[in-house]
């Protein structure tokens, strides 16, 4: 190591430790034995332009230990991203661009939101994915417009992740390649020796499951570091984890113990540590000359290898003009127009949402180079298997089916990363019910803005025989709680179609929940859809012109429900209008007016949907108007199911007729 070398190795590391000395907060312990790592890596390996963080072709780092984000701060400080040094002053702090784990859009350079343990692994699996769909798909002979790698530094605690074993499994199984994640094992945790809980032949596992193994026995030695990416990088074949045994807490007094790991080492500490690495103590935030110098010649790298980029895309473009103009479409995230005409005609008896989201995704993919994704092992049920475009594997990346098996959990992170990635439009299905297995990646997926389609079908309690287990109540408001997260659920094919359509452009997650059921078709020609799913609600029936008595509000396969009650209200008398409410957060966002016209103020309404009813009083007022479940389902064929659990017309209309009562009496009513 030479004295430049360590120079900069430790600015990192005092870098991290006075930002979390400042914020008297944060995870000293990681920066401290990692910095040799990510050194090495970030000055020898990793391919960026600091001045243009979003190059397409760069590698991606993707820290999984997001808690020692002081170091992946000092990295992008050193480097030259958009990060100054006032704001690692105010790491921790509120509006800091320094938070406390990294977040993506929000910190210049940094790939993915982490900090939950295992995600940042996954999404890093997913980066891959991308990778070598587009490189397949893309690239010429002489001509690798998409050629780089994807890194990940991980944890003991990601590691332990049951999240991490599904996203290492499936990269294993299906040869994801150009991966490697380089572990800092340090033998510590939070509350001490990692042997209390994490005792299994790591190596073992990880070559059980098809990856390859390397190993660093001392993580302060560059040139063994060195070695062992170079070794990881000549076999793109398949993902490379590389142990690196390190110290946690290097340096410091508090050197391989959990007191180094999740909080500030303290004044006395801090300063003895800079001492026993030959730091001076003062001034704090210190970046000698020399090190600013090796940070902007290693900048000045990753813009020439840019510009040699640009220089091979300009030549790809003069060779392959309709493919550059194609995956440029895709790189901008750009779908294409006017797809939807070609989905198929529904028949007039009705057919199940989750058919009418089928079609619509084979008339989308059909267009749409960049759709690619799969299912928990369930694409027979789910119905979201791309018929003739492949399954992903390694001898054809080019596939856009990936069989995640039952991994809910990972197959949404790993749809996150490649959504991050970009250049792909990435969806991933389940049973709605099963939502829950993936909500930590839903909610990440909600966090970073990702744009990924969720398929949730078997909808509620209609699915049937199953029982309570596999039928979804509170699911449906547990997901429409996370923000930033858009849930539709259609009321017919028709509504299914432009579920989709919107799920396509939105730039956001979107998730749609199907039915297993068939369901009747809305009338289109006097349904304003196309508008009225991407506004969240509308008026499927009922007199527009003047005020109705009652409005009965339903979602997917309720809505149909609604309209029966309907023909029974208004048999004695009573002006009804439905009103289909695919998504309360597009209606909610929707213009007042907009609002106002759909649900007039004053006149009562019933919301009807067979879930919770948690949350529908924001619309209806009273919770007594509320037709949902609270309680679980039941095992019963599904029409049965729906009438012993109160979802029928004799009780959608008597509690109508009830709303409309409580509203002629007044408040007291």
């Amino acid at each position: 190591m030479t004295d430049d070398e360590q120079l900069c190795i430790n600015a990192l590391r005092f870098l991290a430790v006075d930002m979390v000395e400042e914020a008297r907060s944060g995870h000293p312990g990681l920066p401290l034995d990692a910095a040799p790592m990510a050194y090495v890596l970030w000055d020898r390996f990793l391919r960026h332009n600091p001045a243009h963080p979003r190059w397409e072709d760069r590698d991606r780092f993707v820290l999984s230990a997001g808690h020692g984000s002081a170091l992946l701060y000092a990295l992008l400080h050193l480097y030259g991203y958009d990060l100054p040094m006032e704001e690692l002053r105010r790491f921790r702090q509120f509006g800091s661009r320094a938070p406390g784990h990294p977040e993506y859009g929000h910190t210049p350079g940094v790939e993915a939101t982490t900090g939950p343990l295992g995600q940042g692994f996954a999404m890093a699996v997913g980066m891959a994915v991308a990778e070598r769909y587009l490189a397949s798909r893309y690239n010429r002979p002489g001509l690798p417009i998409v050629d780089h790698w994807t890194y990940a530094l991980c944890s003991d605690g990601d590691l332990m992740e049951g999240l991490s074993a599904e996203a290492a499994s499936f990269a294993g199984s299906v040869g994801v390649g150009k991966l490697i994640v380089l572990y800092d094992d340090n033998g510590i945790s939070l509350e001490g020796p990692t042997s209390l809980s994490f005792r299994e032949d790591l190596p073992r596992r990880f070559e059980a499951y098809g990856w390859r193994v390397l190993s660093v026995p001392d993580g302060n030695d560059l040139s063994a570091l060195d070695s062992a990416l170079r070794s990881a990088r000549s076999d793109p074949s398949r993902p490379t984890l590389l142990r690196v045994r390190t110290h946690l807490g290097y340096g410091s007094p508090k050197q391989d113990t959990r007191e180094a790991h999740g909080e500030a080492l303290g004044p006395a500490a801090a300063r003895a540590t800079k001492e026993r690495l030959g730091w001076p103590t003062e001034p704090t935030f210190l970046v000698p000359e020399a090190v600013r110098a090796h940070g902007a010649a290693t900048a000045r790298r990753g813009a020439e290898a840019e510009a040699a980029w640009t220089d091979l895309r300009a030549r790809y473009r003069a060779a392959f003009p309709d493919l550059e103009r194609e995956l440029s479409a895709l790189w901008r995230g750009e779908r294409p127009d006017g797809w939807a005409a070609n989905v198929p005609a529904f028949p007039a008896g009705g057919v199940a949402t989750r058919d009418a989201g089928a079609a619509a995704m084979q008339a989308l993919a059909a267009a749409d180079p960049g759709l690619v994704g799969g299912s928990a092992d369930l694409n027979p049920s789910t119905k979201t298997y791309l018929e003739g475009m492949g399954d992903w594997s390694p001898t054809d990346p080019c596939g856009r089916n990936l069989h995640f098996g039952v991994r809910e959990n990972a197959m949404v992170a790993i749809t996150n990363g490649m959504a991050l990635h970009g250049g792909v439009l990435p969806f991933a299905a389940t049973f709605l019910i099963f939502s829950d297995y993936a909500r930590p990646s839903i909610r990440l997926a909600a966090l970073q803005q990702t744009h990924v389609v969720l398929v949730f079908t078997h909808d509620s309690i209609a699915l049937g025989e199953d029982g309570p287990t596999h039928q979804p109540v509170e699911q449906l408001v547990s997901l429409r709680a996370i923000p930033g997260l858009i849930v539709l659920r259609p009321a017919d094919a028709n509504e299914t179609v432009e579920a989709w359509r919107f799920a396509a452009r939105h730039p956001g997650p979107v998730a749609l929940a199907l039915t297993r059921q068939k369901v009747p078709l809305l009338d289109p020609a006097r349904i304003p859809l196309r508008e009225g799913v991407g506004r969240g609600a509308y008026p499927v029936v009922g007199p527009t012109d003047r005020r109705p008595d009652v409005v009965l509000i339903g979602t997917g396969s309720e809505v149909h429900l609604c309209l029966a009650a309907r023909e029974r209200l208004e048999t004695e008398g009573l002006a009804v209008r439905v009103v289909s409410m695919p998504s309360w957060e597009l209606f909610d966002a929707a213009p007042a007016d907009y609002r106002e016209a759909v649900l007039p103020p004053g006149v009562p309404r019933v919301a009807v949907e067979a879930g919770s009813p948690l949350g529908w009083e924001r619309y209806v007022g009273d919770p007594r108007a509320v037709v949902g479940l609270a309680r679980f389902g039941t095992s019963a064929p599904g029409p049965i199911a729906l009438d012993r659990l109160g979802f029928h017309v004799d009780h959608v209309a008597e509690v109508a007729r009830a709303t409309v009562r409580r509203a002629a009496k007044g408040p007291a009513g």
